[in-house]
This record gives structure tokens, C-alpha cells and sequence, in this order.
């Protein structure tokens, strides 16, 4: 099968950057992040960016989005997508194989499932006839637009369902955009052991100074809500910080919380499975199993 994408993919705490860093490597290869929170600045131990991670043998893999927005503005699924096709022609136009990696299901999806998102062109006209209605009006509006929407955070905060409202009615294809046929690898060791590995991870990355690195997030004016948004670790610690939860609480909660997710992100895998997506499942990050299966399965150009 002629494929154009390889992907690798999988719960948290499996071991995905590693080994897509050592098959880029490999086979001559760089990196687009399929992360929801790594694209943002300064949240580095919290969101496991483990830069390390993308120097093999002594040569660094090339990666993007990572490292790409400031807080607080926003990063949302059109800003992913838009991004993917400009990084993939990029790393095209210089006889590099892409690989998109992560654990982010919805932004995966887009790209190996095809969504169809548009270009935003805003009409002020339009954004101020927006601003006169009320909130369940614009929610009204934005289901009769996209009655299945795939983000329900989009219906979070009133400035979301406008943009969302946006999005739905722009009708420009994004630029450079084509067909993607992803073959993808995914890492599954199973659930016991992925809650292991969490609780491994997050022991380390407390004593590594995680809380550390939210408080300064904190001191430098990122309000305590945006950060509480960002979910998990930056959720859990900054309500510690701000006295809501005892020290104990956010540890307790923050693992049952990230354990949770991983399963969430299982059940997404699986979705894409059921809706016809081909998953080359690995027990391990098996950097010798991923090989073969890409030299078996990808077309290389000659």
C-alpha cells in the first residue's frame, strides 16, 4: 500500500517518542508532535517532554510542534491541523519521511481519518451579529451547523462557541492539504502495567520539580485558571498550590486521574479501529518488531 504517513501512537507512559525518535532515525525521518499540550512553552516536565529523548546515537531527530505557542493564548484541533500539512510538506520537500506522533486522539484522527476542516476567514459583521445573541442561542446555533461535533469543549466557555460557530460556517481548504494514508504502530503493554509506569513517571517527575515548574507558570502571571484547564498535572498541582487540595489529595487524584486517561485514550484507539483504521499493535516500544512492520508495509521511494 502506498502510504505517506507513518504514525506511531498509544496510551501515556508506553514509550512512543523514543521509539519514533529511533525509527526517524532510522529511516530518515522527522517528527510532527500529536500532543495537545506539548505544542505549549514552558510546560516541559509536566507534559513529559523529554527532549532527551529525540537524540539517538548521538544525532538529533528533527521534531515540530513542540515548543510552539506561549501561554495563555490557545492551541485548539483547526490550529493542530493547520499546522500538520504545513510541517508535512516541509519535512516532504526534503526527501524525509514524515512521522506523526503522540497520544492526542482527536488531533490522530484528523490527520489519519481525513477530517474535513476548513480555513477561518472572520467576517466582523458576522462576529458582531454573534456577540448580540445569548449563550444557548449560539449553542443552538453551532448544533444546527455541526449537530456531531467532535470537540465538546467546544461548548465550554461562550468564546469557544463563537469561534467553533466560525469554524463550522468557513468554507476555504486549508492550503496544502491532501489525502493521508497513515500506516500506524501502536504500543499497548496493557493496562496494569501502563498504570504502573504512571505512578513510576509521576513519583519522578514530582521529585524532578514539576510543582516547581507550575508555581513559576503561577509567578509569572499565567492566571490559575488557564492552567487548571490544561487538565491533569497542571490541573491538580495548581489547585495544591492555590491551598484547594492538600499535598496528598493531588497525588492521590492526579494518578487515578492520569490512569483514566490512558483508558480514555485506549477506547479512542479502538474507535479508529472499528471505523476502519488498520493499528499494528506492539506489546513493547520493540524498536526491531516497528522496523520490520515499516519495511514490510511502506513503499520507500527508490
Amino acid at each position: 500500500m502506498n502510504y505517506n504517513l507513518i504514525t506511531v501512537l498509544g496510551p501515556t507512559a508506553v514509550g512512543k517518542t523514543k521509539l519514533a525518535a529511533q525509527l526517524a532515525n532510522y529511516f530518515n525521518g522527522e517528527i510532527i508532535s500529536a500532543d495537545s499540550r506539548q505544542v505549549y512553552k514552558h510546560l516541559n516536565i509536566g507534559t513529559g517532554k523529554d527532549l532527551g529523548d529525540y537524540i539517538i546515537n548521538g544525532s538529533s531527530v528533527k521534531y515540530y510542534m513542540i515548543d510552539l505557542v506561549e501561554l495563555p493564548d490557545e492551541f485548539n484541533l483547526f490550529d493542530f491541523y493547520k499546522n500538520f500539512f504545513h510541517f508535512y510538506h516541509q519535512i516532504k520537500s526534503k526527501n524525509k519521511i514524515p512521522f506523526l506522533v503522540g497520544g492526542t486522539g482527536l488531533y490522530l484522527s484528523s490527520v489519519i481519518q481525513n477530517y474535513d476542516l476548513k480555513e477561518i476567514e472572520t467576517d466582523q459583521e458576522f462576529l458582531e451579529e454573534l456577540n448580540t445573541k445569548s449563550d444557548e442561542e449560539l449553542k443552538s446555533l453551532l448544533l444546527k451547523l455541526n449537530p456531531n461535533p467532535h470537540n465538546k469543549t467546544d461548548f465550554k466557555t461562550r468564546e469557544r462557541i463563537i469561534r467553533a460557530i466560525i469554524v463550522a460556517k468557513a468554507n476555504k481548504s486549508i492550503e496544502n492539504k491532501i489525502t493521508i494514508l497513515s500506516l500506524n504502530i501502536g504500543i499497548n503493554p496493557g493496562r496494569e502495567i501502563v498504570k504502573r509506569r504512571i505512578k513510576e513517571r509521576l513519583e519522578k517527575r514530582l521529585a524532578e520539580g514539576m510543582i516547581n515548574e507550575v508555581e513559576t507558570l503561577l509567578q509569572n502571571n499565567i492566571p490559575h485558571e488557564r492552567l487548571i484547564s490544561l487538565g491533569l498535572e497542571y490541573k491538580f498541582i495548581t489547585e495544591y498550590l492555590i491551598g484547594k487540595i492538600s499535598y496528598e489529595q493531588m497525588q492521590s487524584d492526579l494518578y487515578k486521574a492520569i490512569c483514566a486517561f490512558a483508558k480514555r485514550q485506549m477506547t479512542w484507539f479502538r474507535k479508529m479501529e472499528r471505523e476502519g483504521i488498520k493499528i499494528f499493535w506492539l506489546n513493547e516500544p520493540d524498536f526491531d518488531k516497528a522496523k520490520e512492520i515499516i519495511k514490510n508495509k511502506y513503499e520507500f521511494d527508490r
